[in-house]
């Protein structure tokens, strides 16, 4: 079976041990590089050319966001997964929104850290609903809540689509579940992405969930 590459992104060393000593210990990783900052982890993308990076968000000389914002202007990126803790809701948005393929939370337990990695690798969004549930529940919230609703609004099939796609749900498993073909699970989310201005699933529910468009999903 093929390893799965992965550079660790964090400027606190105790942080990428772990990770690393975790990580080694299964036979489909691999970590090919560790980096402190963001800076650090574009230039190690040349050398280590890792599948999936766990990016932390608040690094020196260069940040989560900036890093992610670049790397994912690069030819054939790396899936990403945001590295967070829980008082960093608004930089979460902002770092699916710039294409990261999901979150973890540095303390989350190994089957969650495995399973996330193997969908970011695949390609796939892989979402903690115990946090997403946290930042759609936060829409409402207050003034840093901000509710954005403009834009073409979806189709009732379309939203039943991203709504299972929030609950990490493959093509596969929603074509089955509202009876209609895995090509025209693809063709929704075609609209879906034209419609949000976006080109990921990530990003997608960034989006709807601050438009408040997930608050029924269980």
């Amino acid at each position: 079976m093929k390893q799965i590459k992965i550079l660790l992104a964090d400027d606190h060393f105790i942080v990428r041990q772990g990770l690393r000593l975790i990580l080694d210990t299964e036979p489909g990783f691999v970590v090919v590089g560790e980096a402190e900052n963001g800076e650090e982890a574009i230039q190690l993308l040349e050398t280590s050319f890792p599948d999936v990076i766990l990016m932390d968000l608040r690094m020196p000389v260069l940040d989560g966001i900036s890093a992610i914002h670049k790397i994912m202007r690069k030819p054939n990126p790396p899936a990403i997964v945001i590295l967070t803790t829980f008082n960093e809701d608004e930089l979460m948005m902002q770092g699916l929104r710039a294409g990261a393929k999901g979150f973890l939370l540095k303390d989350t337990d190994r089957k969650t850290l495995f399973d996330t990695i193997h969908a970011a690798a695949r390609g796939d969004t892989l979402l903690q609903p115990d946090v997403m549930a946290r930042l759609i529940n936060r829409v409402d919230s207050g003034p840093n809540g901000i509710t954005q609703r403009e834009g073409p609004p979806l189709s009732e099939r379309e939203l039943e689509v991203l709504q299972a796609v929030a609950k990490g749900e493959r093509s596969k498993e929603i074509a089955f579940h509202l009876g209609i073909t895995e090509r025209t699970v693809k063709a929704h989310l075609s609209n879906i992405y034209a419609k949000f201005g976006v080109d990921s699933r990530a990003a997608a529910i960034a989006i709807a969930s601050q438009r408040g468009l997930l608050k029924d999903i269980s």
